[in-house]
């Protein structure tokens, strides 16, 4: 390559004035190009953030507008494969049921949830076992499933300790207090509560009575009085009142009366104990009497 002198390159320069000189012209899109880059190499970090913010959210918004038709087309794929293994001999076709006597075996059945396309392998064992233990009567239940149809229920109920009678209706309850059933025939023997409050002491009272087995001849309930004391009621119409406290005292007093002389036996219609060391009886009144006798 030659060199050029700068005197030969000054020697043909004019003057010129720079504002006329020709201006390129850049092209819109290479001037929204170079902003980008521009912007870009600037703040790329923020834009990348700010980017993943948005995709985030219009993903959230995308799954939430098709929550519905999602719920529903698992529900009915879950409904088909049910029905295909049902169809494929996994249908639920016995069910045993053993224990029980006071539920029925309907609530039972209403429980496990069993349905007649439910297949042996979509039947949930322990969700059908906690519904069946939520039932009143229900102390344990074992759930059991073999295939290819087959449900085994063994349950073993609480046991009634007396019959309270509220509202007109009795119930078997257990020694909690709490209802575990109507009473139905069969449950006679069992002691009669009556009065509010007398389910939850029923067992207290129940067992002190049981170390005075001659005061339960012609016993017909116990009735708990505003929620503090009992009175005994006898077949003849007799009341005997016990005292809130020392109960087994009072009957053992009762039990030596008896014996002595005959107390219960007597034309009486209220014996009231509920003073220590202090009996008052009150006589039935004549015409109380010749009721009776007419």
């Amino acid at each position: 390559m030659q060199q050029v002198k700068s005197e030969t390159f000054l020697a043909g320069a004019r003057l010129v004035d720079p504002r006329a000189l020709p201006v390129p012209i850049r092209k819109p899109r290479r001037k929204l190009a170079n902003h980008i880059n521009r912007a870009w190499v600037l703040h790329g970090g923020l834009i990348r953030r700010g980017a993943m913010v948005a995709l985030v959210l219009a993903a959230g918004l995308a799954v939430y507008q098709v929550r519905e038709p999602i719920g529903q087309l698992a529900n009915t794929l879950g409904g088909i494969a049910q029905g295909n293994f049902a169809q494929a001999g996994l249908a639920i076709g016995e069910i045993s049921i053993t224990g029980q006597a006071l539920t029925s075996e309907q609530a039972v059945f209403d429980a496990l949830g069993i349905q007649p396309h439910t297949s042996t392998l979509g039947f949930d064992v322990e969700a059908a076992r906690q519904r069946i233990a939520e039932l009143p009567a229900v102390e344990t239940v074992t759930v059991r499933k073999t295939y290819p149809g087959d449900v085994e229920v063994v349950i073993s109920e609480k046991v009634p300790v007396a019959r309270w009678a509220v509202d007109g209706v009795t119930f078997l309850i257990d020694g909690k207090g709490d209802q575990i059933g109507e009473a139905a025939g069969g449950y006679g023997a069992l002691p009669l509560v009556i009065g509010d409050g007398a389910a939850d002491d029923a067992l207290v009272m129940i067992r002190a009575l049981d170390g005075f087995p001659s005061l339960q001849d012609g016993l017909v309930a116990l009735s708990r009085i505003a929620d503090r004391r009992w009175d005994l009621i006898f077949d003849t119409g007799l009341r005997v009142q016990l005292p809130e406290q020392g109960v087994a005292q009072a009957l053992a007093h009762l039990v030596s009366y008896q014996n002595d002389y005959q107390l219960l036996d007597r034309d009486v219609s209220i014996i009231d104990l509920r003073i220590d060391s202090v009996v008052a009886v009150r006589p039935n009144k004549p015409e109380d009497t010749e009721d009776s006798q007419s």
